[in-house]
């Protein structure tokens, strides 16, 4: 089978950091594995100046989602066993970091902008996070009545809410953030 090729032939992509996260996460053991089991965690997300401009108008909206490197995750693995299951699942169905294109992101809390800064709650990210773009959460375009959640509609949220919190151990690889 021959590969499928865009318009310009395989592409290839570079991508510059715009910015980095600083924070107290320092290993991703004891980083919680969702935004939404972060409540507290508190972060700065440091814009280079060169894209200062580029934060005008942000301070309007509650919730940014922050695009990111990962900048530590594992090999790629296209088969992983997520914190919140005992199944191994397709990387593409997970959160996991071990992707082929290890790109995260992360809706969390803006609570302050003071000039390149961007101070923000309920992070998951490790310090040192290279961000690679930021975009605001609007809810009506975000939001989706009937989504389905696939094999994450079977799985209890109290055990959840340990596991995220990373307040129970995960049956799984822990390759999912």
């Amino acid at each position: 089978m021959e590969r499928l090729k865009g318009k310009r032939g395989e592409q290839r992509f570079e991508m510059q950091p715009i910015g980095y996260i600083r924070c107290d996460h320092r290993e991703a053991r004891t980083t919680p594995i969702q935004p939404v089991y972060a409540a507290g965690c508190r972060a700065l997300a440091e814009i280079l100046p060169e894209y200062e401009e580029g934060l005008r108008d942000l301070e309007g909206f509650s919730h940014i989602y922050i695009i990111y490197y990962f900048h530590e995750a594992g090999p790629q693995s296209l088969t992983v066993t997520p914190f919140l299951d005992d199944v191994p699942r397709g990387v593409f169905s997970t959160r996991s970091p071990r992707r082929p294109n290890p790109i995260g992101f992360s809706l969390v809390r803006l609570v302050k902008r003071e000039a390149n800064f961007l101070f923000v709650d309920e992070e998951d990210m490790l310090d040192g996070t290279p961000i690679l773009d930021i975009k605001p959460f609007i809810p009506r375009f975000d939001y989706r009545e009937n989504a389905h959640a696939g094999w994450q509609e079977h799985v209890d949220e109290d055990v959840a809410q340990l596991r995220g919190r990373r307040q129970m151990p995960a049956r799984g690889d822990d390759g999912e953030r």
